[in-house]
């Protein structure tokens, strides 16, 4: 996964930061196909609480509680 995490440049064109510590000014990009490696659905566990993250048929992505 992290051979595609990118790192949001400024407008200037220059990096900031590290991709494992963004600051406020950028955000972290992770590709989906990473995020899948191949299942049509994760599970993510925010503060103790379980989502579920799917991809639907279309191509579009789904967050359930």
């Amino acid at each position: 996964m992290t051979g595609s995490m990118q790192q949001v440049k400024d407008e200037d064109g220059s990096r900031q930061g590290s991709p494992a510590a963004p600051s406020a000014s950028q955000t972290l990009r992770i590709k989906s196909e990473d995020l899948f490696r191949q299942q049509r659905e994760v599970e993510i566990d925010h503060q103790g609480r379980i989502y579920r993250l799917r991809l639907t048929q279309m191509n579009k992505l789904i967050l359930t509680a």
